[in-house]
Parts: structure tokens; sequence; C-alpha cells
């Protein structure tokens, strides 16, 4: 776990008020605290997205929780202000040198198939928030190009107060979320087979796994034992609704990159064989539990 040594101030934007903190690792984090407008339960859907996010291999910041101790409470005269409780809390690495995603230069991308996991679990958990808040795409210079990332997963379950009853009103539900930077991946830049390795990676992840995450999530955050049972539940029934959710997605790729007619005519000649090589591999693991 994370401890943080050094107040850096506050972050200038987002509903949760995040602060920057430096880390026992010398490296900077964007924190959100625990008694943030919205909830902890803001902070749980951070963690679960981070936990998940590492599995399936996605372009998110490293993140995870992070201990603020009384000592630096003490210290700091706006952390008082901000009425923030010693303890743990989450911090995702800030990320310098970056500009938000836009028409002109999603382009510059090296990583744009990546996208394909993150579209992908975005449906999967029902984070409708990326496709209409311009600030949580972040495009980024590294040695090798312009790199994407995909920052704040705080409205997993389409809110950051998510309940019991209305995870079970969403488990079911597949909804296209098809706007802004997201219509243009689909439109532009994606096709199915990027989403193949992501999908693969998603029927991986056992049961034993999704409750050992969902264990993983402070008491403090989540003290509900009946919200976690029904977050495990969710996890593992979108886990199965993968597929499902990928079958939709095609619906909004042009059919020149495989997409619309993905399942039927000459499209299907071409994708059978690749279908089933994945579903096979889907079953071996299953079976290997």
């Amino acid at each position: 776990m994370l401890m943080a040594v050094n107040y850096l101030g506050q972050v200038g934007a987002g509903v949760t008020v995040p602060q920057l903190f430096r880390a026992n690792d010398r490296n900077i984090y964007v924190v959100k605290l625990q008694n943030n407008i919205l909830g902890p339960k803001v902070l749980v859907s951070e963690l679960l997205a981070a936990k998940l996010g590492e599995l399936i291999g996605l372009c998110f910041p490293p993140a995870g929780i992070i201990e603020i101790s009384a000592e630096m409470i003490a210290g700091s005269e706006h952390l008082q202000e901000l009425g923030v409780d010693p303890g743990r809390h989450f911090a995702s690495r800030f990320l310098n040198r970056t500009q938000y995603v836009s028409r002109g230069n999603l382009k510059k991308a090296v990583n744009a198939a990546e996208m394909a996991g993150v579209v992908l679990f975005d449906h999967m958990f029902h984070n409708s928030d990326r496709t209409t808040n311009g600030k949580n795409l972040l495009l980024r210079q590294e040695d090798y190009g312009y790199k994407l990332y995909a920052i704040d997963n705080s409205h997993l379950f389409r809110s950051g107060r998510w309940t019991q009853q209305s995870l079970q009103k969403l488990v079911s539900v597949i909804k296209p979320y098809y706007r802004y930077a997201y219509g243009r991946l689909l439109k532009d830049h994606l096709s199915p087979d990027d989403f193949l390795p992501y999908m693969e990676k998603v029927a991986q992840i056992s049961d034993a796994r999704i409750k050992e995450i969902v264990g993983e999530i402070p008491g403090e955050w989540l003290s509900e034992e009946a919200e976690r049972e029904e977050l495990v539940r969710f996890v593992s029934r979108r886990r199965d609704m993968a597929e499902a959710i990928w079958q939709e997605l095609c619906n909004y790729i042009p059919e020149v990159r495989g997409g619309r007619q993905w399942w039927g005519g000459k499209k299907a000649a071409e994708s059978g064989e690749k279908k089933l090589k994945w579903l096979g591999r889907k079953s071996s693991s299953k079976g290997g539990g």
C-alpha cells in the first residue's frame, strides 16, 4: 500500500475534488478522498476498475490504495478544511504533459487499438461517463509516440452512488454508449478483432479472483456485506456477458473493417474460424477452473 509523504494541493478539476500527493514511491498521485461529495463508493468503483483493468491489460494509469496519516492532516490547514480523515483513500498515478482527446488529435495515438479493451470494460460496467466527459481520455507524448490513457472510473454502474438495487437492475442490460470519442473510435479506428485479446482475458477471470478483488476493498469504503456479495454477482455476470456486449458493439463498426455484418453473409465465413478458436480457448480456460 502507498503512503502519502507530501501534500501538493488540489488538482483543480472533478466533482470529487481530487487532491495531489507525493507517495513513498516518489511518484505523484491524484487522490480521491473518502469524504468526497459523492461518498466512498466512488473509491470502491475506482479500486475495482484498477484491479480488473490490471488483469485485462487496460491503458489505465497505475493506481491503488494510499494511506494518509493523521500527522500529515494536522500539518495542512487545507486538508483540515476539507475534513479529510486519516486512513485509506484512492490514488491514481498523475500523468504530466497530457492533452484531452479530440477529433483532431485522436489520429496521433499509437495505441488506439488498446481502446477496444476500455470500450468493452466501460460497456461491461456501464461507465457512460467516459463517453460524455471529455476529460476522461488523455493523450500523452511518450518516447515511442502519443499514447492514450483512460482515467476516472468513479461513475461505474452509471452513478457514484450505486446501490444493491441499482446493480440488480443493470446487471442484464446491454446498452451501447456511442457518443463523442467512442463514436469516433468505433467508426474510424477499431475493428472487431481488436476486442478479442481483451475478451479472452476477461473470460480467464475466475469467480475466486473476483471474490478476492472485492474482498480487498477497505471496510470503511464498503461496510455492507450484502453490497459486497451483489458486487461479486454483478462482476461475474458481466464477465459472462462479454461476448454479447461485443456483438452489440460490432453493430457500430463499419462493414469495411468487419463490423455490422460480422455475424452474417460473407463476413461469417471470414470470422467463423476465428470465433470458434476463441470460444474453444474460453471453454478450456473455464474448464480448468
